[in-house]
């Protein structure tokens, strides 16, 4: 039982909290034993989710928007003030938009990179200076198989995600001394929000079914499924335990067998 408690006393920040990937995370640590920050944009969510949770620990959530720099530092401030200075930081957050190349406008090009690679970027800004000082810290930036591969028509999300893999990868080096770790999980498609977003595109664009659309996601995994969210989560715990100090400026695909 001692090692499940291995983050005990530990604040973990996670964007995009209130659902899927983000609640899933959340729950992990919990119960490794970590005081938890949920964050995102939508309170009502984020306060639902919390309010699931607090019976496996101490669970805070807060609003913020991952897009704004000044956002995201008040939130953590909010945050540190009620469980302590944030030792880990789970960058999850992040949206999928897809269009063929010539009808991704700026707008949309812009909106992907301000979530998906911005957002992580802001996120480790405002976190990252109570880490050094402690000298101990995990940093998990939650990518996507898209940051290790292509993936027709949704280009700008690709390019953010290998932005992040890239961050990543900078960052580990740059802190490699510092007692701070860097590490992305990368999922394949993932049942949540997102991908049901995706099935309801698929089928409203080419007439097939919901169930026809999804079962054509599911065979990308060589698999033939989903991944779960509670598998990624277990993933990201594993990256926040003490017992991964060697785990470094890695990007581990959770997608059973689709990207080598």
């Amino acid at each position: 039982m001692e090692a499940l408690r291995e983050l005990a006393g530990r604040h973990a920040f996670i964007t995009g909290g209130g659902r899927g990937i983000g609640a899933a995370i959340a729950a992990a640590l919990l119960r490794q034993g970590a005081r938890v920050t949920l964050a995102g944009r939508d309170a009502a969510t984020l306060e639902a989710t919390a309010a699931s949770l607090r019976g496996q620990g101490e669970v805070n959530a807060v609003t913020l928007d991952v897009a704004e720099p000044a956002s995201v530092a008040q939130a953590m401030a909010s945050a540190a003030q009620a469980f302590g200075p944030i030792a880990i930081l789970v960058n999850n957050a992040g949206q999928a938009s897809s269009a063929p190349i010539l009808k991704t406008d700026a707008a949309l090009w812009q909106r992907m990179l301000d979530v998906n690679l911005s957002g992580t970027f802001h996120g480790i800004q405002a976190a990252l200076p109570g880490m050094l000082e402690a000298g101990w810290g995990r940093i998990v930036n939650v990518a996507s198989t898209a940051g290790l591969t292509g993936y027709a028509y949704v280009s700008a999300y690709c390019a953010a995600k290998h932005g992040v893999i890239g961050l990543t990868r900078a960052l580990a080096l740059e802190l490699a001394q510092k007692g701070v770790t860097v590490n992305a999980v990368c999922p394949g498609y993932t049942d949540t929000d997102i991908v049901r977003e995706a099935v309801a595109n698929i089928a409203a664009k080419t007439g097939r079914s919901a169930e026809q659309a999804r079962g054509e996601l599911a065979r990308a995994n060589p698999q033939g499924r989903l991944v779960q969210p509670d598998e990624v989560a277990q993933a990201v715990a594993w990256l926040c335990s003490p017992g991964s100090s060697a785990i470094n400026g890695q990007a581990i695909a959770v997608a059973g067998g689709e990207v080598m």
